[in-house]
C-alpha cells in the first residue's frame, strides 16, 4: 500500500493505466439563408467536412461510419489536403470537392459542417455556416480569442442553430461516470483540479524565409483574418499552432481538452476571476512564439485549476506519477477526502487518502460525441448536447486568458512564483515539478528566458478585465472581407 502523496498519485496513475486524443455580413443582417427542410429523426444529415490536412482525416472517418450521416461534400483551401485523403474513399462514392468556403456555404443541401481547420478559422467559419442556415461541429478550441467564443454563442442562439465543440471526453463513458462520482461528493468538496500536458514539442526551425506554399493552395484564403503575409518558417501546415497568429500554443491544442474536463469536474459555468502564468519558448530558439512549457492558474472564489504544460523531453525515470503513464495527458480532481486521476479522455480511477480504491471507470469511444452531435441536430434541442458551445467558450477561454497573461509577462529568474494561489499545496508542488523537468532538460534561462505573467482580474459577468491593455489581447484586427460579424 502506498505510504506517501506521491506513492498515492503514482498508484493511481499505475492502475488507471493498466485499466485502460465571401463573408456574410449582409447576410447576417437579413437573418440566415434558407436551408434544406431539417432532418427528422429518420433522416440521414447530410454533412460536410472543412479543413483535412491534420485532424479533419479524422473527423471524415467518423462521419464515413455515422449511419445516421451522408458525406457530401469535403472543403480546403489546399487541394493538396483533400487528394491525400481520397484513400479513405476507396470502394466509396467520392465526395465533391470544394477549394472555397464561401461557395461550399452557399450550397442549400448541406445540413451542417464540421469544422477542422487552423484554430484562426473556427470561429468566422463556424458564425457563417449559422448564418447559411447550418448546424456546426467545431473542433477545440472553438475560437482563436476570448471575444470570439461569445460571439460564436451568442450566434448560435440568435439562429436557433445547433453548435458543438469537439472535446470527446463529454460523451466517453467512462469519464461521465467518473465526473457523475466526483459532483456527487463521493471525495468531498473539490477546490482544486490539475490539467496536464505532457507533450514532446520539437523546435520548428529557425529560418528567415516564408513558408513553402503547397502548389494549388489558395493562400489568402488559408489567412483568412488572418495577415495574408506567408510566415517565416520551415514549413506552412500544422506548425501554425506555435504562431500567435493563428495557433494558441499547447493551451490552445492539447490543454483545452484537460481544462475542459478540469472544469467541468469543478461545476463551473463561468470564467475565474484571476488568472496567472509563468512559463516560456524555453530550451530553442526557433520561428515559434508561443509557450512551449507553462504553468497557468485559474482562480475563482472558492476553486482553482492548476494548467501545466511541458514541451521538452521527459525522461523515463522522473518521479512524478503522470511521467509513468502512456499517455500524458490527463487529470486530478482533489477533494477533501480522496482524489480522482484520469490518464486519457475515457478512464478514471479514485482513491481515498488511506490508498483505498473507491471506484475505477473506462470506456467510451470518438465517434459518441460526433453521435451526440446528429442527436441534438434532429431535437433541435441545444441542451441535448454534451459539449453546447456556450461551454465551450469557456473551456476555449481559459486559454485564452492564460495566452494573455504570458502576452504580457516579463523576464524573471527561476524560482519566482506567482503571487496568485502561492499558498495551495498542488499549486507550489506543480511548479516544482515544472521546474524540476526545466532543469533536466539544461534549459539556459539566458538564451531562452523565464517569463512571469501578468495577473488577471476578469469580471465573469462580462467577460472583461480591468485592464484595457488585456481587454486589447481577447480580440484581434481582422482582415477586410473575414470581419467577425458581432451581433
Amino acid at each position: 500500500m502506498p505510504t506517501s502523496r506521491r506513492d498515492f498519485i503514482d498508484h493511481a496513475f499505475r492502475l488507471a493505466a493498466l485499466a485502460l486524443a465571401a463573408p456574410r455580413g449582409a447576410r447576417a443582417a437579413q437573418g440566415p439563408a434558407p436551408a434544406r427542410r431539417p432532418a427528422g429523426p429518420h433522416d440521414r444529415l447530410r454533412i460536410a467536412v472543412i479543413g483535412v490536412n491534420g485532424q479533419g482525416g479524422f473527423h471524415l472517418d467518423e462521419w464515413l461510419a455515422n449511419p445516421d450521416a451522408e458525406l457530401v461534400a469535403v472543403c480546403d483551401c489546399d487541394p493538396n489536403a483533400f487528394a491525400k485523403q481520397k484513400p479513405r474513399f476507396a470502394g466509396r462514392t467520392l465526395p465533391e470537392y470544394v477549394q472555397d468556403v464561401r461557395r461550399l456555404l452557399d450550397r442549400r443541401d448541406i445540413d451542417a459542417v464540421s469544422i477542422a481547420t487552423p484554430n484562426h478559422w473556427h470561429a468566422l467559419m463556424a458564425i457563417w455556416a449559422m448564418q447559411s442556415g447550418k448546424d456546426v461541429y467545431v473542433e477545440k478550441p472553438c475560437s482563436h480569442n476570448l471575444e470570439e467564443g461569445r460571439v460564436m454563442t451568442d450566434w448560435a442562439r440568435r439562429l436557433g442553430r445547433i453548435c458543438q465543440m469537439g472535446a470527446q471526453s463529454r460523451s466517453m463513458g467512462g469519464m461521465r461516470r467518473a465526473i457523475d462520482f466526483i459532483h456527487a461528493g463521493k471525495i468531498g468538496p473539490v477546490r482544486t483540479a490539475h490539467a496536464f500536458c505532457y507533450k514532446r514539442r520539437k523546435s520548428i526551425g529557425n529560418v528567415n524565409t516564408p513558408a513553402p506554399l503547397p502548389e494549388g493552395i489558395d493562400f489568402d484564403l488559408w489567412a483568412g483574418p488572418a495577415p495574408n503575409g506567408v510566415p517565416v518558417r520551415e514549413k506552412l501546415h500544422y506548425d501554425w499552432h506555435w504562431n500567435r497568429l493563428t495557433g494558441n500554443g499547447d493551451l490552445g491544442n492539447q490543454n483545452p481538452h484537460e481544462l475542459d474536463k478540469a472544469r467541468w469536474g469543478l461545476g463551473k459555468h463561468d470564467l475565474p476571476r484571476r488568472v496567472a502564468t509563468l512559463g516560456g519558448r524555453l530550451g530553442y530558439v526557433d520561428n515559434g512564439d508561443t509557450p512551449n512549457s507553462l504553468v497557468t492558474i485559474f482562480q475563482w472564489d472558492d476553486a482553482t485549476i492548476v494548467s501545466e504544460v511541458r514541451g521538452l523531453t521527459m525522461k523515463a525515470d522522473v518521479s512524478r506519477a503522470a511521467d509513468a503513464v502512456p499517455l500524458r495527458v490527463g487529470n486530478i480532481w482533489w477533494g477533501t477526502d480522496g482524489y480522482v486521476v484520469a490518464p486519457n479522455y475515457s478512464s478514471a480511477v479514485a482513491f481515498d487518502y488511506d490508498g483505498l480504491e473507491l471506484g475505477q471507470w473506462q470506456g467510451g469511444i470518438y465517434q459518441q460525441h460526433f453521435a451526440n452531435f446528429v442527436k441534438a441536430v434532429k431535437s433541435r434541442r441545444p441542451e441535448d448536447l454534451h459539449l453546447d458551445i456556450a461551454e465551450g467558450h469557456l473551456s476555449s477561454g481559459l486559454s485564452h486568458l492564460g495566452n494573455a497573461s504570458f502576452a504580457l509577462a516579463v523576464p524573471a529568474a527561476i524560482g519566482t512564483r506567482p503571487k496568485l494561489a502561492a499558498d495551495e499545496p498542488r499549486v507550489a508542488a506543480t511548479f516544482a515539478g515544472f521546474e524540476a523537468h526545466l532543469r533536466e532538460n539544461r534549459v539556459d534561462f539566458a538564451v531562452t528566458p523565464l517569463r512571469l505573467g501578468r495577473e488577471l482580474v476578469i469580471d465573469p459577468a462580462t467577460e472583461r478585465a480591468t485592464d484595457a491593455e488585456v481587454n486589447a489581447l481577447f480580440t484581434r484586427d481582422y482582415r477586410k472581407g473575414y470581419e467577425l460579424p458581432r451581433t
